[in-house]
C-alpha cells in the first residue's frame, strides 16, 4: 500500500537518544515530528540522521508540551506519543535503585505530555523492571494519571528482542495506551527459538582485526588495543562460547577467585548464538560477554552497531565511549519496525 507523507501518522518521541525509535517508524512511514532528549551527543546523532525533526535538546521536565505544539506539530492531531524513558533506574543492575534513583519519576513526565498534546495512543519501551513489584508505585502513577485522561491502559507486556529478530537477547517491557479504544495486542514472535537470528550473521562480512587493529574502510570497525594481561587471559578462553571458568589461576582476577558470581566477564560470544543484552560498557570484556566468537578481543563498536541493528550507514557523533553508550542504550531499530505495524493499524 502507498502512503501519502503528509497522511503519515505524527509522532513526537521523547527520550529520543540517538534516533533509533525515530528511524525505525520511519521506515514504517510514521511521521516524526519533534523529538526530546537531554544528552548533547545523543543529540548530535539524532540531528545528523533525522535532519527534518525539531529536535529539542532540553530537561524533559523544563519544556513546555505547549511549545512542540507551536514550533513542530502546528494544529495537526498528534497519533502516537513514544516514551522510552530512561531505563537505568529500573534495572536489576542498577545497585542505587532501591536508595532513590531520581530518573524513575522521569516517565511520569509522560502524562503532562498526554494532557496537553492528547495522542491518540502512547507506547512506552523499558526494561521489565519498570513492571516490577519494586516499581508498583511509579507504574500505578502513571496508569491512573492516563487514566484520568481518558486513556485505556492494557498491561505491562515482557518480550525478548531475539524473538523480533534482534541477534541479540534483550528483554522489554512494552505498554501502550490508546484513547476511545482497546490497546492492541503486539505481534507474535517473527524468529522464536530455533529460527534466531544470530551473531554469525549479524557480524557477516566484517574484516578479521587483531588487538589494536583497525578497519580505514570504516570508522567503527577497529579493535580496543588490549594491555599483555587482558590478551593472556583471552589466549585461555575457549573460542565460541567460552568463559572465564577456564583461566588457569594465576590469570584469575583476585575479585573472582573461588566466585560463581559475573560469569560473563571475560566470556566470547557464540556464534550461532544470538548475543547477550548489549550494555554502555559493549566493547569492553571486563563488562560482559563481549568477547569476539573467535578473535582474542572485544566486538568493536560497528559489531555492537550491527549486534543492535543500526543500519552501517548509521552516523554518529562522539568519541569511542560516547558512541558506545549511544549504542547500549539504544532501542533496537529492527524491534520499532517489527511492532509498527500493529501501532498503524490502530492509528
Amino acid at each position: 500500500m502507498c502512503y501519502n507523507r503528509r497522511t503519515w501518522p505524527t509522532v513526537v518521541d521523547l527520550f529520543s537518544g540517538c534516533g533509533t525509535v525515530t528511524a525505525g517508524l520511519k521506515k514504517r512511514r510514521f511521521r516524526v515530528v519533534a523529538a526530546v532528549d537531554i544528552d548533547r551527543v545523543a543529540c548530535q546523532t539524532y540531528r545528523r540522521n533525522h535532519k527534518s525533526t525539531y529536535l529539542f535538546q532540553e530537561d524533559i521536565r523544563k519544556i513546555d508540551p505547549a511549545t512542540i505544539r507551536e514550533k513542530a506539530l502546528g494544529p495537526r492531531p498528534l497519533d502516537m506519543l513514544v516514551v522510552c524513558a530512561p531505563c537505568q533506574p529500573f534495572s536489576n543492575q542498577n545497585r542505587y535503585k532501591n536508595e532513590g534513583d531520581s530518573r524513575k519519576e522521569l516517565i511520569l513526565e509522560s502524562v503532562r505530555f498526554a494532557k496537553a498534546l492528547q495522542p491518540r495512543l502512547i507506547m512506552f519501551e523499558n526494561v521489565p523492571g519498570l513492571a516490577g513489584k519494586s516499581f508498583s508505585g511509579i507504574l500505578e502513577k502513571l496508569v491512573a494519571g492516563l487514566s484520568a485522561l481518558g486513556y485505556v491502559c492494557g498491561s505491562p507486556t515482557k518480550i525478548n528482542a531475539a524473538d523480533y529478530g534482534i541477534p541479540q537477547r534483550r528483554h522489554r517491557c512494552i505498554l501502550l495506551a490508546t484513547r476511545g479504544q482497546e490497546p492492541p495486542t503486539l505481534p507474535p514472535a517473527t524468529t522464536p527459538q530455533g529460527s534466531r537470528f544470530t551473531v554469525a550473521e549479524a557480524l557477516k562480512g566484517l574484516r578479521q582485526l587483531a588487538t589494536g587493529q583497525a578497519d580505514k574502510s570504516d570508522l567503527l570497525h577497529f579493535s580496543r588495543n588490549h594491555n599483555a594481561i587482558a590478551l593472556q587471559r583471552l589466549a585461555h578462553i575457549p573460542k565460541n562460547g567460552g568463559s572465564r571458568f577456564s583461566l588457569p589461576p594465576h590469570l584469575e582476577l583476585d575479585c573472582h577467585k573461588g566466585k560463581k558470581g559475573y560469569p560473563d566477564v571475560y566470556g566470547r560470544m557464540r556464534w550461532a548464538d544470538v548475543a547477550p543484552t548489549l550494555t554502555t560498557g559493549c566493547t569492553d570484556v571486563t563488562r560482559g560477554r563481549f568477547a569476539h566468537p573467535e578473535e582474542d578481543r572485544a566486538i568493536t563498536l560497528r559489531e555492537a552497531a550491527r549486534l543492535q541493528t543500526f543500519p552501517d550507514q548509521y552516523a554518529f557523533s562522539g568519541n569511542a565511549s560516547e558512541i558506545a553508550t549511544q549504542i547500549g542504550n539504544a532501542v533496537p531499530m529492527k524491534l520499532i519496525e517489527t511492532i509498527a505495524p500493529v501501532i498503524r493499524k490502530v492509528l
